[in-house]
């Protein structure tokens, strides 16, 4: 009986040439009757936990939503859909806290400033620490 050889592993894929920037269809936008609202990310805290600048001028405490939190990285600077939290009790001192639900990708938030939807104030130079 011959011995089986082993089987070879694939070393990842060959690219082709430059990729194209897919073409969009669709962007998703906050839905702000549920309190959504753009964000941008200026800090990362560890475990599931960010420093998010919201659109209304405040700093909060991200947290990445489960459905979202092993599937997508979210980095320092990107913008993100952030739904903040209307039950938490107001502390002194202490940032209020929203949920990340969602974060873009470089042709959407370049169609996005196209179409002149993002928020004057959320660009990274302006925003204070």
């Amino acid at each position: 009986m011959p011995k089986m050889k082993k089987r070879q592993v694939k070393k990842g894929r060959k690219s082709s040439g430059p990729t194209e920037q897919p073409e969009v269809s669709r962007v998703k936008m906050p839905y702000r009757r549920n309190g959504e609202m753009f964000a941008r990310v200026t800090d990362i805290y560890g475990q599931e936990r960010m420093g998010v600048y919201c659109e209304d001028g405040k700093h909060r405490m991200g947290r990445i939503r489960g459905k979202i939190k092993k599937r997508v990285w979210i980095r320092k600077g990107d913008l993100v859909i952030v739904n903040p939290w209307e039950f938490e009790t107001e502390i002194k001192g202490q940032k209020e806290k929203c949920e990340i639900s969602w974060r873009y990708l470089k042709h959407e938030i370049s169609w996005l400033i196209r179409k002149d939807k993002i928020p004057e104030n959320l660009d990274m130079n302006s925003i204070t620490l």
